[in-house]
């Protein structure tokens, strides 16, 4: 089994900057990749950035350019820097993890970003 905890959320006016953080716990070793979502209101669930076991990585096209997705493997820990935000970035931003040779599927809490003035 695979935890997964964030933090980071918050309010930031347009333009500002957040990092999400994502701590894993439990069977790390068989994570294949970890993967930052988000949820507006009235809104389905959307991929935002994706990272693999081996470093690839993907974005959505609405945040190219923006956010950036790293990991640090000795603290267990996916991160999602949030640069120029604009308000419709607003919305509960969910990790997830995918593990074992199942492909198991894990969430987090979800944490709240609010851009606005």
């Amino acid at each position: 089994q695979v935890q997964l905890v964030e933090s980071g959320g918050g309010l930031v006016q347009p333009g500002g900057s957040l990092r999400l953080s994502c701590a894993a716990s439990g069977s790390i070793f068989s994570i294949n990749a970890m993967g930052w979502y988000r949820q507006a209101p009235g809104k389905q669930r959307e991929l935002v950035a994706a990272i693999t076991s081996g470093g690839s990585t993907n974005y959505a096209d609405s945040v190219k350019g923006r956010f950036t997705i790293s990991r640090d493997n000795a603290k267990n820990t996916v991160y999602l820097q949030m640069n120029s935000l604009k308000p419709e970035d607003t919305a509960v931003y969910y990790c997830n993890a995918l593990y074992s040779e199942e492909y198991l599927e894990v969430w987090g809490q979800g944490t709240l970003v609010t851009v606005s003035s």
